[in-house]
């Protein structure tokens, strides 16, 4: 956001799908008004308590609420926020294109829309990796796949996207890969500083880089309200 907005300007920020608060949180700490709104009363709860001991000044910036994010309009006026984040909320909805579309409604103008979603056309990557040919022969042609807790979701398609963003009039601006290598790396003790350092360093390189981008498990697409 720091490339969109001028240095310390205060933004107000709506976080659909919070989960439990922890972008929110940093978020509040940097000095920004956000509002989070969770659908799960149980990761809302976690977010509360987390909240709970901030200091007041983080405390007073951070409204909390239950809600789904394609209700948006039932809880905000249109243009009520500079930056709308929809992080890994996409893949748990079946037809995107409405909830996007009351999200775009919620910027002022020059707002910024933030998307994490899961990249439909690299789903044969992680099974592949993994030797598991099967799998990956079967993600090929599709664009829902199974999640780790076992529960059935969906990924999306850039080209899809961009063309969903210029019809609500938040056209996208930038684009990045999110885990383009580590979402294979084998889970064990956590890396060295030194290695974590060269890690992110790798990761951040290859998400604006083509080809890398394009075959990341995730995507994280920006869009700006005309």
């Amino acid at each position: 956001m720091s490339g969109r907005f001028p240095v310390g300007q205060r933004l107000r920020i709506l976080d659909v799908g919070m989960g439990r608060g922890t972008q929110a949180l940093r978020l509040a700490r940097a000095g920004h008004r956000v509002t989070g709104l969770e659908a799960d009363a149980r990761m809302l709860a976690t977010a509360r308590e987390a909240l709970s001991v901030e200091p007041a000044g983080i405390r007073e910036r951070v409204r909390l609420m239950q809600g789904d994010g394609r209700d948006t309009g039932v809880h905000f006026l249109p243009g009520s926020f500079d930056v709308v984040l929809c992080h890994g909320v996409l893949m748990h909805v079946p037809e995107p294109d409405a909830l996007v579309a009351g999200l775009g409604r919620m910027l002022a103008p020059g707002g910024l829309l933030s998307l994490l979603v899961r990249n439909a056309e690299a789903l044969a990557m992680r099974p592949a990796l993994a030797g598991d040919w099967a799998g990956a022969l079967a993600l090929m042609d599709t664009d829902t796949y199974t999640d780790r807790r076992g529960l059935p979701v969906r990924a999306d398609r850039l080209d899809a996207l961009t063309a969903t963003l210029a019809g609500i009039a938040a056209p996208l601006r930038a684009w990045y890969g999110v885990r383009v290598f580590t979402d294979a790396a084998p889970d064990g003790a956590p890396p060295s500083a030194d290695e974590l350092t060269r890690v992110l360093a790798l990761e951040d390189r290859a998400g604006r880089t083509d080809p890398y981008r394009r075959v990341a498990a995730l995507l994280h697409l920006c869009g700006v309200r005309g």
